[in-house]
């Protein structure tokens, strides 16, 4: 921000008077309105992040930010604890009916931000939302539908036994049928009623939002938790520099923020008065390269050399301060298809002999595009594998850009090779596939994010052959062949699983509220 001619603390003050005056209006009205905006004695949470989310609509991107805005403005009927268990939401139990249903007994006297009751036809209602949507439908691919046994009762069925159903509860987070039906389309980028206008059930409600500027999430009177943290405003400021976010955190000018960059945690956790949160993350970070748009990369001897010549041990080392975990494969260790010999495998004098023995000996160009604020260091990360490919004679033309760029750049397939980071949404292996290695397909929603276009009938079925095995261990086996394949046929290039870092001034329950997935439960925090 420094080559402005201003700091941070001074961009933030004039973003914030910018944001009033557009909110409020001028002149008298306008005071009034800043006073109704700020009465005294209100807890608020000035929060930074990279980016703010892209949309209002929860169903319009599976990612990262959306879930951690979905988990503000809506409710999942269930969530994950911190310690990995499944605690009810807005569904207080559940029982197994018969193989293939799961009944789901929800919480009465629930309130929409519209004031519309909650009822379990939102429930059916969000479910066949959830199947439209180009990012979610491969997720829920399992899933018959729901139907609503009377208004408190609904039931979830798959098309065949399926083990994870209650992991694929904590994305569904019901939305006002009433509020949405009828001018509920999903679009991706461009103008709709979701996109701009939202009712949940969650302890916020969106007051005011001004892309890339500023959110200003208010506390719901008629929220059905009342035993919840104090924070009765968030105002979220998207940050999308590294220096300028934690700037802002040592300047007193924000409480939290999200993510802290590897080189900032020695700094943040000596600093009097902040305090810093950490947890080993499951997120793998990788690099995409697509058959599609290059006949080099249908030849998996190129494929696996790009994978040799990555030095990935050295990015963790360098790069991200020792703050990452180097993979060879796509789940992290504690997952069914963890295997233990399929490790990094930088070497570059073998990457340069299977280029010889592919035919490209002397390289050739290519394109690249990565984010710049979604990843930790994704910028950094992919400068510095545009170096090392650059050793085996691959030329690469790198293009970064923000996050709300990014995606529909992505889908668009616009590069030869993609950066993407993966999460597991049912913290479980098969999902790294069912989204990042399946046959792209656009019926199914299976391969969603595969802009390699990697496609190996094995993969797929051995996939889909775990998605209604019972049997734990044989399960896992199906899993593990699944990483060997992926291994050896260099499916994609890995990176590394990225840890997690907050950091918040010391006044409050930060260590709570966190979690492995990066969805803090900020309506929990509680502030002294």
């Amino acid at each position: 921000m420094k080559r402005f001619g201003f700091g941070i603390k001074s961009l933030i003050l004039v973003t914030m008077l910018f944001s009033a005056l557009v909110l409020s209006g001028c002149g008298e009205a306008g005071k009034k309105e800043a006073k109704k905006e700020a009465p005294a004695g209100k807890v608020t949470l000035r929060l930074a992040m990279d980016a703010d989310p892209v949309s209002l609509d929860p169903h319009v991107q599976l990612s990262g930010g959306m879930l951690q805005y979905s988990h503000l403005v809506f409710d999942p009927l269930v969530r994950w604890t911190q310690d990995m268990k499944i605690e009810p939401r807005l569904a207080e139990s559940w029982e197994q009916i018969d193989d293939v249903t799961m009944r789901f007994h929800l919480r009465k006297g629930v309130k929409f931000h519209s004031g519309n009751p909650f009822t379990a036809q939102d429930v059916v209602y969000t479910l066949e939302r959830l199947k439209k949507s180009i990012d979610y439908k491969g997720l829920f691919e399992p899933f018959k539908g729901a139907k609503a046994v009377d208004d408190y009762t609904v039931d979830l069925i798959t098309k065949k036994p399926y083990g994870l159903v209650m992991a694929m509860a904590t994305y569904i987070f019901p939305m006002d049928k009433k509020f949405y039906e009828g001018k509920d389309e999903i679009v991706k980028s461009g103008p709709s009623f979701a996109n701009e206008n939202e009712s949940g059930t969650g302890k916020y409600s969106v007051a005011h939002r001004e892309q890339g500027v500023k959110t200003v999430f208010t506390q719901f009177d008629d929220y059905w938790d009342k035993n919840t943290g104090n924070v009765q405003e968030i105002i979220l400021t998207p940050i999308k520099n590294d220096a300028s976010r934690v700037a802002a955190l040592l300047s007193g000018d924000v409480d939290f923020i999200m993510p802290v960059p590897p080189t900032d945690l020695e700094r943040i956790s000596n600093t009097k008065g902040l305090k810093l949160t950490t947890l080993p993350g499951a997120r793998i970070i990788t690099f995409q390269m697509n058959q599609n748009r290059r006949e080099e990369f249908k030849n998996p001897k190129v494929r696996q050399a790009m994978v040799y010549a990555i030095d990935n041990p050295g990015i963790v080392k360098k790069i991200m301060k020792g703050f990452a975990t180097a993979a060879g494969q796509q789940g992290p260790k504690g997952y069914a298809g963890y295997v233990a010999d399929l490790t990094p495998r930088y070497d570059l004098e073998k990457a340069k002999q299977l280029m010889k023995e592919a035919g490209y000996e002397n390289g050739f160009e290519c394109t690249m595009i990565a984010p710049n604020n979604r990843y930790v260091n994704d910028e950094k990360i992919s400068e510095a594998a545009v170096g090392m490919l650059s050793k085996i004679g691959i030329k690469v033309n790198l293009k970064t850009m923000p996050k709300a760029q990014y995606w529909d750049q992505f889908d668009a397939q616009v590069a030869d090779i993609q950066m993407i980071g993966w999460h597991a949404d049912t913290e479980d292996s098969a999902n790294f596939s069912e989204f990042l290695t399946m046959c792209p397909n656009k019926e199914t929603g299976y391969g969603q994010y595969n802009s390699g276009n990697y496609c190996n009938p094995k993969v797929d079925e051995l996939i889909i052959a775990s998605q209604s095995e019972t049997d734990p261990a044989k399960r896992a086996a199906d899993l593990q062949e699944v990483e060997r394949i992926l291994y050896n046929d260099a499916a994609f290039i890995p990176l590394h699983w990225q840890n997690l870092a907050w950091a918040s001034k010391d006044n409050m329950n930060t260590e709570a509220i966190v979690n492995t997935m990066n969805f803090p439960y900020f309506g929990d925090l509680i502030v002294k």
